[in-house]
């Protein structure tokens, strides 16, 4: 029989912590990384033995990269696991220090991610491929920039608001890889990448590092961590793809099927959420998700952005660490970064990218097209 989380005992984020995302630099990545650490530990204000297991997120560094990170904060035999699985490795590190903690078999666990950017290396499966001409992700997300535009009776400019909204929250954010507003002109006028899409509209992809920290009831008291601080996960879900029928949009598809799972389990609806943190790796791509996760009917979400519905204090703030575009995308920190963002937001600690009154936030993090991982914390 499977059990969810929100069936098993509470579990919740009870420290934050971040080395800021930013272009590529001379720093090492176990400076990042105990950066991020120790403010996480000092956000909770507990000591580095009391985390009981750790979960590593890392795509680009190499094998067991953890291990001489964590060398410097003392060895204290507790498990440690590297976890890496594309754009989504933060957030699978997140659900698995979670579900280690609901289960009952630690108190206290820390999920961190950092990343430098290195050259991707594809695995060779050893087995000839059945096409050569695999299209780039920059021009397959231009051509379904072009396909929504045509299909929804949407511009290229109106989609490229979606980039103008994230600079802006963006430039509010001390920790975000880009912190400056851009207009639309601007926005339109960068560097060309692909058809309609400019640089500004696309993810940078550079460095940094995000930790959290989840912890049991029991784990809380016994520490004498500030519950009145800590934020609970009510959902936590993840799946990899199908097969769709042709034509269907599959990195839409397989969010929506998470995305369901997770409100079901959390027992909310799309209209319940204040915030949602979503992999805007590419502009189009936003729009493609907050229809999937069924903010609006599909086709509508140019709407609601041009209504300032998508805005920190619209109907729901998407976003508003400012997304990869802004924020930036070091990749194995990114889902746990996400996290952090919605628990700072919900506990009203995120000052002029505030948006008022939150009570509930969703993380949505897509790995490769392959994975999609779901959150939901509530305050």
């Amino acid at each position: 029989m499977t059990r969810s989380l929100n069936e098993l005992r509470p579990v919740y984020v009870v420290g934050i912590g971040w080395h800021r995302y930013q272009n590529p630099s001379e720093t090492p990545y176990v400076e990042l990384g105990l950066t991020a650490i120790r403010a996480a530990l000092a956000d909770a204000r507990i000591e580095w033995p009391a985390v009981e297991s750790t979960y590593v997120a890392t795509a680009l560094l190499g094998m067991a990269s953890g291990r001489p990170m964590l060398r410097h904060l003392g060895a204290t035999g507790a498990p440690l696991m590297h976890v890496e699985n594309a754009s989504a490795s933060g957030s699978t590190a997140f659900r698995h220090a979670c579900i280690e903690v609901a289960s009952g078999i630690s108190d206290v666990a820390l999920a961190i991610g950092v990343d430098k950017r290195n050259p991707v290396r594809r695995p060779d499966t050893g087995i000839g491929n059945l096409a050569e001409d695999a299209i780039v992700p920059f021009t397959h997300f231009a051509l379904l920039t072009n396909e929504y535009a045509v299909r929804h009776n949407a511009s290229t400019e109106d989609i490229a608001r979606v980039a103008v909204k994230n600079h802006r929250n963006g430039a509010k954010n001390p920790n975000a890889q880009r912190q400056q507003e851009r207009t639309l002109d601007e926005v339109l006028g960068g560097k060309k990448v692909s058809g309609s899409l400019t640089s500004l509209q696309c993810t940078p992809i550079g460095e940094g590092a995000a930790a959290v920290i989840v912890a049991s009831e029991d784990g809380i008291r016994r520490l004498g961590i500030d519950a009145g601080r800590a934020i609970r996960t009510t959902a936590s879900v993840g799946r990899s793809e199908r097969v769709y029928p042709p034509g269907a949009g599959f990195d839409a598809a397989l969010t929506k099927e998470t995305a369901d799972l997770a409100l079901a389990q959390a027992k909310l609806t799309p209209k319940d959420l204040d915030i949602i943190e979503l992999h805007d790796a590419f502009t189009v791509e936003e729009l493609h998700y907050i229809e999937s996760i069924g903010l609006c009917p599909e086709g509508h979400g140019v709407r609601m952005l041009k209504d300032g519905a998508l805005d920190i204090g619209g109907q729901c703030a998407i976003n508003p660490s400012g997304g990869l575009i802004a924020m930036g995308h070091p990749i194995g920190p990114t889902g746990i970064g996400q996290i952090g963002e919605i628990v700072m937001q919900l506990r009203g600690e995120a000052g002029p990218r505030q948006h008022g009154g939150a009570r509930i936030g969703l993380a949505h993090m897509v790995g490769v097209g392959a994975v999609c991982y779901v959150h939901i914390l509530q305050r």
